[in-house]
C-alpha cells in the first residue's frame, strides 16, 4: 500500500510503498477514511533531531498522520468491542510520557496511508451516527486540543467574561466554535490574515483584530481596562506569547497551545497578578467522545479541504506557506 513516510529527521516526507499491516493479538487495522494534516508534522520534518536521532525518544522512519478516522478493516485475537466495518475515530495521545513512540504518526505508523495499525481497542472511539470519518479525522486533534484547553477554563468563562483566541488556523477556528457553543463569554479573535478573521467572524467571534492594530489597547478598552479572563495562544511564537501575557487579566488563564517556540520571561511582574500560565496537550478519550458528539449534533464543524494521498507532499508545502484555511484532510 502507499504511505506518506518521514524517512529521517530534517527531511520532506515521501510517498513510498509499504506492506499492509496485519493485526496481532488485541490489535486492529483501520481502513483510513481521512487523516488531518497538522503543523506538528511540519515540525517533525524540519525541527527534530540532527538528521537521524532525537531527544524525544523515538526516531524515523514512520508514517505521518496523527488525526485519523475510518472503518475497522480487521481485528486481532481478543478484540471484543468492535466488528469489521465499524466507523471509528482514533484517539491520538497514545503515550504522553515518551517511549518508543508517542502514537500513530508520532514515532509509530499513522494514518497518511490506506490502512493503519492500532495497538489497542481502547484507542478507538465509535463515531456517532451521521458523522463521516473524513469530517471526524481533524476533530481528534484540531478540535480535541482546543476543547480540552477551553474546558479547563470553563469556570472563568461566564457570560460577562472575555476569551481571546490568538491564531485562527486549524485549531483556532475550532476554538472559536467551541467557545461559542460551550460558554457564554465574549470571543475576541486575533490573526495576521484578513481571511482568517473573516472566517472567525462567520464562526461566531464577537470581535476580530488584525495583528498590528494596537491590539493591547483595544482589548483593554473592551474589557474595561482589565484584560481577558482567558487567553489561548494557538501560535506560540515570541510575539504572540508576549501579546497574550499583556492582554490577560489578573486571576486569568493564559494557555499556550501553539508550539512555535516562543519564550515568555517568568517573574513576579512578568504577568498580571495570580494569572495561571500553562501549556496543554491534546485531551482525554472522554473529551474526544464529547467533541464527536458536538459535531454529530452540528454544533461544531471543521472547515476542511480534501486531498488525495498522492498530493500530500504538496499539501504540506501549502500548509507551511500559510495557504491552507481550516484543515487539510488526506483521503487515501
Amino acid at each position: 500500500m502507499k504511505a506518506l513516510r518521514l524517512m529521517k529527521w530534517k527531511s520532506e516526507a515521501e510517498i513510498v510503498e509499504v506492506p499492509k499491516p496485519t493485526p496481532g493479538p488485541g490489535q486492529l487495522v483501520i481502513k483510513i477514511g481521512g487523516a488531518g494534516a497538522c503543523h506538528l508534522d511540519l515540525d517533525l520534518m524540519k525541527d527534530c533531531g540532527d538528521g537521524q536521532h532525537s531527544s524525544i525518544g523515538w526516531n524515523p522512519p514512520f508514517t505521518l498522520g496523527h488525526e485519523n478516522a475510518g472503518w475497522i478493516d480487521s481485528i486481532g485475537a481478543g478484540v471484543s468491542r468492535f466488528r469489521e466495518g465499524d466507523p471509528v475515530a482514533v484517539y491520538g495521545a497514545w503515550d504522553c510520557e515518551g517511549g518508543e513512540g508517542g502514537g500513530g504518526g508520532l514515532g509509530l505508523d499513522g494514518g497518511m496511508a490506506e490502512y493503519m495499525l492500532v495497538s489497542f481497542e481502547r484507542l478507538l472511539i465509535d463515531l456517532p451516527d451521521g458523522l463521516k470519518p473524513v469530517d471526524a479525522a481533524p476533530l481528534t486533534d484540531a478540535a480535541l486540543t482546543p476543547y480540552h484547553a477551553i474546558k479547563k477554563s470553563w469556570v472563568k468563562l461566564t457570560p460577562d467574561a472575555f476569551i481571546v483566541i490568538i491564531g485562527v488556523g486549524g485549531l483556532g477556528h475550532m476554538a472559536v466554535q467551541i467557545a461559542k457553543v460551550t460558554t457564554g463569554a465574549t470571543i475576541i479573535a486575533i490573526d495576521s490574515r484578513s481571511e482568517a478573521l473573516e472566517l472567525a467572524s462567520s464562526l461566531g467571534a464577537n470581535y476580530t483584530f488584525k495583528v498590528g492594530d494596537e491590539i493591547q489597547s483595544k482589548v483593554k478598552d473592551l474589557t474595561g481596562g482589565y484584560g481577558a479572563e482567558v487567553v489561548l495562544d494557538f501560535v506560540g511564537n515570541e510575539q504572540t506569547v508576549a501579546l497574550g501575557a499583556s492582554i490577560c487579566r489578573a486571576l486569568g488563564d493564559f494557555t499556550i497551545v501553539g508550539i512555535a517556540g516562543g519564550v515568555l520571561p517568568f517573574s513576579f511582574f512578568s504577568i498580571p497578578y495570580e494569572t495561571s500560565l500553562q501549556t496543554t496537550y491534546w485531551g482525554s478519550r472522554a473529551e474526544l467522545a464529547e467533541v464527536l458528539d458536538l459535531a454529530a449534533h452540528h454544533l461544531i464543524s471543521p472547515k476542511i479541504s480534501k486531498f488525495k494521498l498522492a498530493d500530500a507532499p504538496l499539501v504540506y508545502l501549502d500548509l507551511a506557506a500559510g495557504k491552507i484555511e481550516g484543515r487539510a484532510v488526506i483521503v487515501p
